[in-house]
């Protein structure tokens, strides 16, 4: 008896494991940015392949990272991080190649997406949506506000009216080193001290209303907490178009001193529990509808040059579609790594935290 109860439950056992993989084989664990994806779309992909889709959500940069570090890379099949952020994965080991074999709409997309410097080649990573970040401010307390960073660090510009930071380190800080005209995308030591400096000086201002980003800033102006803030081009424009009355008096404005164009993409972690369906569904984002379909949900701007005929128009035009001026002026945040991380995250602890 002993023996056959025994080899029962190595039985059950062994049924249990194959109940898993056959799980894991139908499952797709995506882990991405709140309120990132089309639902409908997820529809399409789970009939399409006769799967279950499973959302996990990040709200930040920092946060994601931490989650794959302790563990994250075998429990989730696509992640959705920043360029800047790419390299930081691939030096670590937290993100496997692509198969560009099983990728067929890689081909879609634009020039500029098909090389870039985060990672040549695209062999970590591909394009998911693109955008911009940048001042969101109250028309009716600034009506001639300057296309410029002096709204938030010159207190001569806005000597009485909250105004919050953006709690990415490297998106304020890069604010910080544009004003001051190291350009945004500035990692030279000194210019970092500079504009360290100025970021305590405004976060000392009796106005400052903390660090506060994307939809949180967004909802702050809406409520009258704060005048300015920074926001990405989307978020902006998914808000307005939703409720036009109170976000009548809310502008959306890239300085003219530089501002940050940013690319979200797509990546298989390295333990990925379904890396073969993960290439179906990066695949399957690349596809020309889908791609538009995506980009017509969120506000964002696509990389897929396939998908501009399926775009609705409020996205071939500002502020999705940055003016050629405005284009001159954007630049990608730079990636760190070694010293030069360590010195950037000593130096915004300590703005945060004096």
């Amino acid at each position: 008896m002993k023996t056959m109860n025994r080899n029962a439950v190595m039985g059950l056992g062994a049924m249990l494991l194959a109940s898993t993989a056959q799980a894991e084989e139908d499952t797709l664990y995506l882990f991405n940015w709140t309120e990132y994806m089309d639902p409908a779309i997820i529809d399409a992909f789970e009939e399409k392949y006769d799967v279950e889709v499973v959302q996990n959500y990040f709200n930040s940069l920092p946060e994601m990272f931490s989650k794959l570090n302790a563990g994250g890379t075998s429990q989730y099949d696509v992640i959705v991080p920043s360029n800047y952020y790419i390299p930081r994965l691939i030096e670590t080991g937290l993100v496997q190649e692509l198969d560009h074999d099983k990728l067929e709409n890689m081909d879609n997309l634009m020039e500029e997406f098909q090389d870039p410097d985060y990672d040549p080649g695209n062999q970590y990573s591909a394009p998911y949506q693109w955008g911009t970040t940048g001042i969101i401010y109250n028309t009716e307390t600034f009506p001639e506000a300057p296309k410029s960073w002096s709204l938030l660090f010159d207190e001569s510009v806005n000597p009485e009216h909250p105004f919050a930071l953006m709690g990415d380190g490297q998106v304020s800080m890069g604010a910080a080193c544009a004003y001051l005209g190291h350009g945004y995308d500035c990692t030279d030591m000194e210019a970092w001290r500079e504009a360290a400096q100025l970021l305590l000086d405004t976060k000392n201002r009796d106005t400052f209303s903390g660090f506060v980003d994307g939809t949180p800033a967004l909802q702050e102006l809406a409520r009258g907490v704060s005048h300015i803030g920074l926001s990405y081009n989307g978020d902006y424009l998914f808000f307005k178009d939703e409720d036009p009355e109170t976000f009548e008096t809310i502008d959306f404005m890239l300085p003219e001193e530089g501002a940050e164009m940013w690319v979200d993409a797509m990546m298989i972690p390295s333990e990925a529990p379904n890396p073969d369906l993960a290439h179906k569904f990066i695949d399957f984002i690349l596809d020309a509808e889908v791609g538009a379909q995506l980009s017509n949900y969120n506000y964002y701007a696509s990389p897929n040059e396939a998908a501009k005929p399926h775009l609705d128009e409020i996205l071939t035009e500002p502020p999705v579609q940055p003016s050629d001026d405005d284009m001159d002026n954007l630049r990608f945040t730079p990636s760190l790594e070694g010293e030069a991380l360590d010195t950037f995250q000593q130096l915004w602890s300590e703005v945060k935290s004096r």
